[in-house]
């Protein structure tokens, strides 16, 4: 895969085409000396669970991987924490408004945006809410499904970062039933 900083050929600051590889994860200007950092983005993701052993997942409406099942979730914005990145995106996506959110996990990915690999770190949510409460689709949701947690697929779920977050959670559900 090719480094994140290739794509950038000139300074930010100044616009010199003398941009250069500093090192590993950084590009300097050899004629202004700005160094830039190519630090991963803030990305969340949200298992929601309810009393009944189910999980609500949403069915991408957009590429990448549209039409495949996906955990509410996005990048967070600048100015807000991770856990309000994780509330806005659940209301985005789904009409919910959570107040309690436990922090499960997180995980390098590469997200395919507008051709660049965007390299962020997903950090990973559990939301327990009532069994009754309705959810609608919205933003980059077309679908929103109720799914038993033990009938849950990793496969079918077409972002890689995604399904290995979801094996770990079923992983992690599996172990913690057998402990009751």
């Amino acid at each position: 895969m090719e480094h994140p900083l290739e794509k950038f050929a000139y300074c930010p600051l100044c616009g010199s085409k003398h941009f250069v590889i500093n090192n590993f994860k950084s590009k300097q200007c050899q004629d202004c000396g700005f160094v830039y950092y190519a630090n991963p983005c803030a990305a969340t993701a949200a298992f929601i669970v309810n009393d009944k052993e189910e999980m609500l997942v949403v069915r991408r409406a957009k590429e990448p991987a549209k039409g495949t099942l996906d955990l509410p979730g996005g990048f967070v914005d600048m100015y807000e924490t991770a856990e309000e990145g994780m509330r806005r995106e659940i209301k985005e996506e789904t009409g919910l408004e959570v107040d309690n959110i436990e922090y499960l996990f997180s995980s390098p990915n590469v997200y395919m945006y507008s051709g660049l690999g965007v390299h962020t770190i997903d950090m990973d949510y559990l939301v327990h809410v009532p069994n009754d409460c309705l959810v609608h689709a919205d933003d980059d949701a077309e679908a929103c499904l109720w799914i038993p947690i033990q009938d849950i697929h990793p496969e079918e779920f077409g972002l890689l970062s995604i399904r290995h977050a979801v094996e770990r959670f079923i992983t992690h559900h599996r172990k913690s039933k057998m402990n009751l």
